[in-house]
């Protein structure tokens, strides 16, 4: 049986998975403060919204501006937000090595974000969401670890 690693809070282990990890990006001639902020933003790309939310001082604080319902989402976005995740990890476990290690180093394992919060990028924790992030990860693993050989 492939064990599995889950993971949620930046602070406990395995937490630099997390999109609230800071842990810059460089995307689309910018700096990001997390992988949070260029994801969310991009809910409303080519908008004054994309930048005020990758200004926002937290995660915390662009993951809630990202759910609002009053700022204009993108009408393609549910066909689009995987692909726009992809990105993001791409982007962070690329330009940061010592992450790209430490993925590399979960061998086969099944990563898991474990949280009751969220059963579509997380496992809604029973473990019967879909955890995209995870499937995002163990892709993204697989695709740099083919880069390394």
């Amino acid at each position: 049986m492939t064990r599995s690693i889950k993971f949620y809070h930046r602070d406990k282990p395995y937490g630099f998975f997390s999109n609230f990890s800071k842990h810059g990006i460089f995307l689309k001639g910018k700096e990001w403060p997390t992988s949070e902020h260029y994801f969310q933003a991009q809910k409303f790309e080519g908008t004054e919204h994309e930048e005020l939310v990758r200004l926002a001082a937290t995660p915390m604080m662009c993951a809630q501006m990202g759910r609002e319902r009053s700022r204009p989402l993108r009408q393609d976005w549910e066909a689009v937000k995987d692909g726009v995740m992809r990105t993001a990890l791409h982007a962070k476990f690329t330009q940061h090595p010592e992450l790209r290690d430490q993925l590399l180093a979960t061998g086969d394992a099944y990563l898991v974000e474990h949280t009751q919060n969220d059963s579509y990028w997380g496992d809604g924790g029973d473990g019967s969401g879909k955890n995209m992030l995870g499937r995002i990860l163990m892709e993204l693993r697989d695709e740099l670890r083919g880069a390394v050989h």
